[in-house]
């Protein structure tokens, strides 16, 4: 080719064929010789992308081609029709097309339905408006708080204020074939997880990582989470999906407006620039409520992975099978931690769960759009060196990062005995301050905290070090890593894509273009910046990767150990046997479904942690209960007498043997009444009828005036009138003194009125005047009563007594009628036995006496007598 000013050289460059490429356009070579310079003007009006060249070609003064139209003359751009002109001419058009494609009937009808719509949002807003202005004059109405309908599914229909109204909440349980379900992935995982070392979940002590084993438990949690596609959680995740998306694109645009308003800026059009800034205030907008609604949404579902999870857990947890006993008393998988497992482990796995999401779904199509974007505009040599450098910046921030999955799980742990220790300062205040404790324990509560401290302190100093090399990298390196590739086009112009085909049109034909090399740079930029924002993102979610998995360890853990306990999966370690008594050891039978209680050969053992063995307290126990055979149940403290009533009641596991019992509990069933009375939150009415709420006892056609008549019969009638009246609330274990709890216990037992009923010292804190009418009363309502106390008064309410603790090793039992011919007899010794005694109170008490005057007397060396100080001067005085 020759040179532009020779006639060689123009032949040259009028027959110069261009490959130009835009965005997804390719521009095809033609031969400009073969149009005429109507075509080409109106090639050029028309914006043709097919047809579109560089200005510099078309110069008609330096390349001696045919006059083109003024409009050729004057600088063009490589850019297609604006994105938002397109949309709207599209939906115009669409819009246009079908209002003339409908029938008049249907505009009529669609006109009427407009109408009406808008009468009808008039009228909701006058009555709106009108309530409003009701409420202000009389006041709010009041809602109750716990009011409700029991559905035949199962399911509860709350109904809580909300507002200015009500709001209906559906509380379905979940299903025990789905528990059947899940149990396979949280006690049976696979063995490519490396979980199956003999023990089916994972100890508090094991280490979590970005490992096989977090994908199967995020997996095993998201199955729970989102039970199926068309679930509510679905609908969230997609619609935050959509914001996601619309928030990319948006970016883009901001791009392109941000490179057009600086070019202008720059050429001093004044007009382009001014619609610029109202396109970019516009934009923002858009952009402004597109970003709330991504951290609306980030939060909704937060709240619904929340709610699915703690439902869950909570059938799982309180359930007939008595797990929330178990979990802590017997398994001691998540220690006595439970309650920080289920609070505050489970919020920041949910939050972190849900920031996931967007933290890289969004980074992640922010890459490969942006990346694409820079692929059309740089072209491959920066497409190439981006992707190195992610893989490059990955890999070094993957291997100097520190392992924040297990910090944040001993971190958790730490902070949930930090806080078990301020439970149990609560709970034990009274006992604490009695034995002036309060030293020991700041003690305690100080050395954990400083355990806590030096751990989080651990936890910053490694942090310091993993964000300082984090931000060099992301921040910094980065953005000159960018400056480099945005330069690409000018300064290695046959590798720089778009933009570098235009500097070699431009350097060509001796053009400058500094406007479209601003416009181009500013563009670049702001994709480069968006660019290394999204990838930013993606690895500092390294970060919050390492700590979702501490997080999952803690959550699988905790729903791991409940489907333990309520599937009694207890196994010994690999080549190791059972331990007697412990519970991998349980062998016994429970019967449900008995008209009395029955333990045949049962041994009654106080059980250990897993996988300890128990303390054997009796080898051997058989016992029968029928309906009016009252039981008393005696003994020494320590020999087992409560413990009876725990293997009765399912705490306590039957090892050998078979228990017997009603089915239910409470009703027409058993009853147990614990040795320290539970006063629950609610109100008074709540206090008698539990563990009934308000729902069933208005189901059961249970009216106020019939709980009154029960507390009367309890001696606690004054109860409503001292406290006002039944629905007050308040901190009842507070409010009620020693007794008022026992006979609240004992009003509770005539509310439900079981056949059997265990009561465990629960009448120690009543007179016995009051004691006595309230076992009558009981008895009379058909309640048959397994007492367990050392008051040997109570043997008149009962027919038999069981008496724990005999023999020379206290393993002994004696089960026996009361009013025997033995019975008898021990009574007579006992009382022959107290008539000697009385017989020798004169003899004691001349000792006694005695003793006090040999007390009175201070003896010194050799045995003499030291008189009192008085009499022993008034002699010396005497002698001199």
């Amino acid at each position: 080719m020759g040179r532009p000013g020779t006639r060689h050289g123009q032949l040259g460059l009028h027959q110069l064929r261009l490959h130009v490429f835009e965005s997804q356009q390719t521009i095809y070579a033609h031969d400009f010789s073969l149009l005429s310079p109507d075509a080409q003007e109106d090639n050029v009006n028309k914006r043709d992308p097919a047809l579109l060249l560089s200005p510099a070609l078309l110069r008609t003064t330096r390349l001696g081609l045919p006059p083109l139209s003024a409009n050729m003359a004057v600088q063009s751009t490589l850019r297609g029709v604006e994105p938002l002109k397109r949309l709207h001419a599209y939906y115009a058009k669409l819009f246009i097309g079908k209002y003339r494609a409908t029938s008049r009937s249907t505009r009529l009808l669609a006109t009427l339905a407009l109408l009406l719509s808008i009468i009808a949002s008039g009228a909701g807003g006058r009555r709106w408006w009108r309530n409003k202005a009701t409420e202000k004059e009389e006041g709010r109405r009041l809602l109750r708080r716990n009011s409700g309908l029991k559905n035949k599914d199962g399911s509860r229909t709350l109904v809580v204020p909300y507002g200015d109204s009500t709001s209906k909440v559906t509380i379905h349980p979940t299903k025990p074939t789905t528990f059947d379900a899940h149990r396979r992935l949280f006690l049976n995982p696979p063995r490519a997880s490396g979980m199956v070392d003999g023990q089916p979940t994972p100890h508090l002590q094991a280490k979590p990582g970005l490992n096989l084993a977090f994908l199967h438990q995020f997996l095993s949690l998201l199955s729970i989470m989102i039970p199926r596609w068309r679930s509510k959680e679905t609908g969230l995740l997609l619609s935050h999906g959509v914001f996601l998306l619309l928030r990319t694109y948006l970016s883009l645009v901001i791009a392109r407006l941000d490179g057009e308003i600086v070019r202008d800026l720059v050429a001093g059009h004044g007009k382009s620039f001014t619609i610029g800034i109202i396109k970019w205030c516009g934009i923002g907008a858009v952009a402004s409520y597109t970003n709330a609604m991504i951290k609306f949404m980030q939060s909704k579902v937060s709240i619904a992975f929340r709610t699915r999870l703690t439902r869950y857990i909570h059938d799982l947890y309180l359930n007939d099978n008595l797990n929330y006993y178990k979990l802590s008393n017997l398994d001691g998988g998540v220690g006595q931690s439970a309650d920080q497992f289920i609070t505050q482990d489970l919020t920041l796995f949910c939050t972190s769960a849900a920031k996931l999401y967007s933290s890289l779904g969004k980074p992640f199509v922010d890459l490969c759009v942006f990346n694409y974007q820079l692929y059309c505009s740089l072209g491959p040599l920066a497409l190439s060196g981006l992707l190195s450098n992610y893989i490059l910046t990955a890999t070094i921030l993957r291997k100097l990062s520190p392992n924040f999955g297990k910090l944040k799980a001993i971190e958790g742990r730490k902070e949930g005995d930090f806080r078990g220790l301020h439970a149990r300062l609560i709970a034990n205040a009274e006992e604490i301050a009695f034995y002036g404790g309060a030293e020991m324990e700041k003690a305690f509560l100080n050395k954990e905290f400083v355990s806590l401290k030096k751990w989080m302190e651990l936890i910053f100093t490694l942090k310091i070090r993993y964000n300082i090399l984090e931000d060099f990298v992301l921040k910094y390196s980065w953005s000159a890593y960018g400056y480099l590739l945005t330069a690409l086009p000018i300064f290695l112009p046959s590798w720089g894509g778009i933009g570098g085909a235009a500097e070699l049109l431009e350097t060509t034909v001796k053009g400058g273009r500094e406007q479209g090399r601003m416009k181009d740079f500013i563009t670049n930029k702001r994709l480069m910046l968006s660019l290394a924002d999204a990838g930013g993102r993606m690895m500092y979610s390294i970060k919050d990767l390492s700590e979702l998995a501490g997080y999952t360890s803690r959550v699988y853990t905790l729903i791991s150990t409940l489907h333990r306990v309520e599937a009694n999966a207890y196994y010994p370690q690999r080549g190791t046997s059972a331990e007697l008594y412990s519970l991998s050891d349980v062998q016994g039978t429970t019967q449900k479904g008995y008209d009395g209680v029955r333990l045949e050969n049962v041994p009654v053992v106080a059980p250990s942690l897993f996988p300890s063995g128990g303390d054997e307290l009796i080898d051997s126990l058989s016992i029968i209960v029928h309906s009016g055979e009252h039981l008393l149940i005696s003994g020494a403290n320590g020999v087992g007498k409560s413990a009876i009533s725990r293997i009765v009641a399912g705490l306590w596991p039957v090892y050998r043997g078979l228990v017997s019992k009603p089915r239910s509990v409470g009703t027409d069933g058993i009853m147990f009444l614990p040795q320290r009375p539970y006063l629950s939150v609610g109100t008074l009415r709540d206090q008698v009828i539990y563990p009934d709420g308000e729902f069933e006892m208005r189901d059961r056609g249970r009216r106020d005036s019939e709980l009154q008549r029960i507390i009367e019969e309890a001696h606690l009638g004054y109860l409503p009138e001292r406290e006002g009246g039944w629905d007050t609330r308040k901190e009842w274990k507070d409010v009620l003194s020693g007794g008022e709890k026992q006979r609240m216990a004992i009003a509770r037992l005539l509310y439900h009125e079981p056949r059997y009923a265990f009561i465990d010292e629960g009448t120690s804190a009543v007179s016995n005047d009051v004691e006595g009418i309230l076992y009558e009363t009981a008895k009379e309502k058909g309640i048959t009563l397994i007492t367990i106390s050392t008051r040997a008064s109570l043997k008149k309410y009962h027919t038999f007594n069981l008496t724990l603790g005999l023999g020379e090793n206290g393993d002994e039992w004696e089960y026996e009628r009361i009013g025997t011919e033995k019975e008898k007899m021990n009574v007579e010794r006992e009382l022959q036995e107290l008539r000697e005694h009385i017989g020798r109170v004169q003899e004691w008490k001349d000792r006694h006496a005695e003793i006090e005057k040999e007390l009175a007397k201070v003896w010194v060396d050799g045995g003499d007598v030291l008189q009192a100080p008085e009499v022993q001067a008034a002699v010396g005085e005497g002698d001199e």
